[in-house]
């Protein structure tokens, strides 16, 4: 149903770039590993819109790893498990919790600048955390420092090209080894960059539902010309919804960050009632899908749009100088964070699954890599403990790179021609394309689902099916394209696990069963869906 090429293509007639690694999109990902592989190599650096558009540059929390001489890589493997609900890889837990705070040390040698207190490096505590391990910069604008930090040294290195407003269409592959990728300039102009390694840092999906977090550039592009390409995709009906994004009319879904819970922030019903205590032992500080069910069953029961957070109790002065960037916002709306509560309602956040790699960031298509959301190393499982994500693309992005300094070079000349029979774009705009597969998944596939609505999920998504055998040429055709993939992905895999577990969560199966679906489930353009047992502990 999903062919392999989006366009018709010569390779023969396009015009060729030579790379040594090409770098598909930014962010603390993108940014990260192009700086480690320039070190002996050239870098292409690829990215739709700007460099500084990611969902890294929106991170408020910050960035987890074992700093403190009370915690230990035992206790953050610990609490990764448990937030991963029996799905997580122990190997790629063990080397997150182990490799996170010489990834941190790297990013301060890169000019990174992390909030310190008297002297040392500060630490705050998050959701399911069970110590505080959380560097943060200016408060809650961490993901910004990073990107700053790390764009400033990639632009000053001259081992490393950027491109910006290109668009990746699709990866070049031959005989199951990646050779680079089909690349559209803003004029239309259309090339091929040969490379000796290509790595998706392309970031994740969130684009998928009406409300989210992501910035507009989230549209799962990597899994999707992944998928195309015969990577396998794994685990994609784990989707995060943040519990509190703002909710007030006129206001984007900006994100309040986890952080002001950990700092003390509680949970209220509109009735003003503090609930967290009725659905977990751990409050406000349980696991993310724990905290935002509980926020949707307050809704329902209140017949409300949203809950309040209150943060009113702590002192005003401590408040503005923790979360200057929330406080700002809010600020902006006619919210102050220090005297009113705010309203918030869950909205996605992060794709837990993606494009499976090994604990060198490989997938199974050779001298192709993924690294950050677009990736499925195993460090997440069924719900990501809040902020390993921004470990998890240093901690990887290493390994990438090591994995590659160690390969030779490519000596591999692909024949793609691509000249199917299509039909002119639908007269149908894309943008009401794009908002009905939205009101698909927040209707169907959202926080809570059941085998009848994912089924009309999935029976309407497949109406669009008729896009791919059309002629596409602009980014926001594309850009559909590879959300309808990603939809449909998530729907069937989201139909397959019959239980509950993490982020997925089926009314019709409200419990979670180990004996039966302790495993991953994989899915391949010609396979298609399969499952995966999980042997470790």
């Amino acid at each position: 149903m999903i062919p392999r090429y989006l366009i018709d293509a010569d390779l023969d007639k396009l015009p060729v770039v030579d790379k040594d690694v090409l770098v598909i999109g930014a962010g603390i990902a993108g940014l990260f590993t192009a700086i480690r592989g320039s070190r002996f190599q050239s870098v292409l650096m690829i990215t739709k819109k700007t460099m500084m558009d990611s969902n890294t540059r929106y991170a408020q929390g910050g960035i987890a790893a074992v700093i403190s001489s009370d915690d230990s890589p035992a206790y953050h493997r610990q609490d990764t498990l448990i937030a991963g609900a029996g799905l997580c890889s122990s190997d790629a837990v063990d080397v997150l919790v182990h490799e996170g705070t010489k990834g941190v040390r790297s990013l301060i040698k890169m000019g990174t600048q992390f909030d310190l207190e008297n002297g040392e490096l500060a630490l705050t505590q998050e959701g399911a955390h069970s110590q505080r391990r959380i560097l943060h910069a200016n408060g809650d604008a961490t993901g910004y420092e990073i990107v700053r930090a790390l764009l400033e040294n990639a632009q000053s290195n001259p081992a490393i090209e950027m491109w910006d407003d290109h668009f990746v269409i699709d990866l070049v592959t031959h005989e199951d080894v990646c050779c680079g990728a089909i690349v559209q300039k803003s004029s239309g102009e259309r090339l091929y960059v040969r490379a000796k390694a290509t790595i998706l840092c392309s970031g994740g999906a969130g684009q998928l539902y009406r409300y989210t977090t992501n910035p507009d550039v989230a549209t799962g592009d990597g899994i999707a010309m992944a998928y195309r390409a015969g990577a396998y995709i794994q685990d994609v009906e784990f989707i995060q919804f943040h519990p509190t994004a703002l909710c007030y009319p006129g206001a984007p879904r900006f994100l309040i960050s986890e952080a002001v819970r950990g700092e003390g922030a509680v949970l209220r019903n509109i009735k003003g009632e503090r609930f967290m205590e009725r659905y977990h032992e751990q409050l406000e500080l349980a696991p993310r899908d724990v905290v935002a069910r509980a926020i949707v069953s307050e809704m329902e029961a209140t017949r409300s749009t949203f809950v309040y957070i209150d943060i009113t109790h702590e002192p005003a002065d401590k408040v503005k100088h923790r979360f200057p960037t929330i406080y700002e916002t809010c600020l902006q709306y006619g919210l102050d964070l220090t005297s009113d509560w705010i309203p918030v309602a869950p909205a996605m956040h992060y794709m837990m699954g993606g494009v499976k790699t090994d604990l060198n960031g490989e997938t199974n298509i050779k001298r192709l890599f993924a690294c950050g959301e677009v990736s499925s190393t195993g460090v997440h499982g069924a719900n990501r403990l809040a902020s390993n994500s921004l470990s998890e693309a240093i901690v990887f992005g290493r390994r990438i790179v090591k994995r590659i300094e160690a390969l030779p070079e490519l000596d591999v000349h692909p024949v793609i021609k691509v000249d199917t029979p299509r039909s002119e774009p639908s007269i149908q705009a894309v943008v009401e394309r794009r908002l009905k597969l939205q009101k698909i998944m927040v209707r169907w596939v959202g926080l809570k689902r059941h085998e009848n609505g994912l089924r009309k999920g999935l029976e309407e998504l497949k109406r669009q099916l008729p896009i791919f055998h059309t002629q596409l040429s602009e980014r926001e055709e594309y850009e559909f394209a590879n959300l309808l993939t990603c939809a449909l992905l998530t729907t069937e895999a989201a139909l397959s696990r019959e239980e509950s577990r993490g982020a997925h969560y089926r009314e019709d199966f409200p419990a979670k069963d180990d004996l039966v679906w302790r495993k991953h489930t994989v899915l391949h353009r010609i396979q298609g869906i399969t499952e995966e047992r999980i042997n470790d502990v």
